[in-house]
């Protein structure tokens, strides 16, 4: 038998995530949950559905999410950590508001909640914070004890975050025709977000041009090429941060070049392959199956230029086993133990516990758990 882990003060773990259809009658819905409040209509979210439909109007996320829970329940249990594992979504079934309505029926009082998201922003960090306050908010109301919530440090730069994706760029590599192997560009992708929304984000001290969100990426992108440049001996292989996924108004700013203008330019640039590295995403979910397996493969397709995709985290045991670390780090923290050593590769160093006050504000303040700022301590 494992030697058993401590995980005291904390008794549950939650996994939060965004969510996703699960069938062509959920896509509309779905949607009106991720645009409440803008006043969307609904013929503009079925133009919009049009992605999910594409694949039987299913989402990935919710099976990969599965799939998570799964790896990390059977992780827990080879290395004797004794700690159940929960699920809830922001905007689809099962919903954070049940999930922890479940978990504070079942007796769980100290909660350390997962969001799938590894990076510093807005949409990222504080609106889960958020929308755990606004899940605490409708537990209060109803009578219930309401439980203490932390949320585990960003995780972007954890090294069972970060060997998968070199693995998996290696793999795509080794998938390119052997001429273009050694001279393949590298696009390291992950989520447009508004530039006023990137040069917020993080905490105070690293708002600018941006802000921690485009660092925390610019990082990882480095680790991984300088690792693969390491383990394929092609010392100079060119690489650049890009962006997918844009959505909203046209005149707003948001982080550029995209991932489809970026192909066109190194194709033009006489670029003879590229793999795209979906660093900003921790699973196989929309974004990465449209906007890259589908729209940006067959732009690729369009220019002849050779391309390939490289694998993302998913359910990798390591990063299993990245969770558990993470956890029983945050529990050796709490506990006040003096010799704490949090992994992390790159330049930046490990993340902050606790989201301090002014860190990815949102335009329109909203109490937000789990932070300095927290109303539920």
């Amino acid at each position: 038998m494992p030697e058993a882990l401590d995980s005291t003060p904390y008794d549950a773990l939650l996994l939060l995530s965004f969510g996703g259809p699960e069938g062509p009658d959920d896509v509309v819905p779905f949607l009106e949950n991720v645009t409440k409040g803008r006043g969307i209509p609904k013929e503009r979210l079925k133009e919009v559905g049009q992605h999910y439909f594409l694949f039987g109007g299913v989402s990935p996320i919710n099976d990969q999410n599965r799939a998570l829970l799964d790896a990390l329940r059977k992780d827990f249990a080879d290395h004797g950590l004794d700690l159940p594992v929960y699920w809830g979504n922001r905007n689809w079934a099962p919903y954070l508001t049940d999930t922890l309505r479940e978990m504070v029926r079942d007796g769980h009082r100290r909660i350390l909640v997962l969001a799938t998201s590894a990076y510093a922003s807005y949409s990222g960090c504080r609106q889960y914070r958020e929308n755990l306050a606004d899940s605490l908010a409708a537990l209060e109301a109803e009578g219930l004890e309401l439980p203490r919530i932390d949320k585990l440090r960003h995780y972007f730069n954890h090294p069972g975050f970060v060997r998968p994706m070199i693995d998996g760029v290696l793999q795509s590599l080794a998938q390119l025709p052997e001429d273009v192997r050694d001279s393949a560009h590298l696009a390291f992708t992950t989520h447009s977000i508004p530039t006023a929304a990137a040069d917020t984000s993080g905490t105070v001290e690293e708002h600018g041009e941006g802000g921690a969100y485009v660092k925390q990426h610019l990082d990882v992108a480095r680790v991984i090429a300088d690792a693969v440049a390491d383990e394929t001996g092609v010392l100079d292989r060119p690489w650049q941060l890009v962006y997918q996924s844009r959505s909203g108004a046209p005149h707003i700013p948001w982080l550029e070049p995209d991932i489809c203008d970026h192909l066109e330019e190194r194709h033009e640039a006489g670029a003879p392959a590229v793999v795209m590295v979906p660093i900003g995403f921790v699973s196989d979910h929309m974004e990465v199956l449209y906007d890259l397996d589908t729209e940006a493969t067959a732009k690729a397709a369009e220019l002849g230029l050779p391309v390939a995709r490289s694998a993302t985290v998913g359910a990798d045991p390591r990063f299993a086993a990245a969770i558990r670390d993470l956890v029983v780090e945050r529990a050796r923290t709490e506990r006040g133990d003096d010799d704490v050593r949090p992994c992390a590769l790159g330049a930046l160093g490990p993340s902050h516990d606790l989201c301090p006050v002014g860190c990815c504000p949102a335009r329109t303040p909203k109490p937000a758990a789990a932070g300095a700022d927290s109303p539920y301590a």
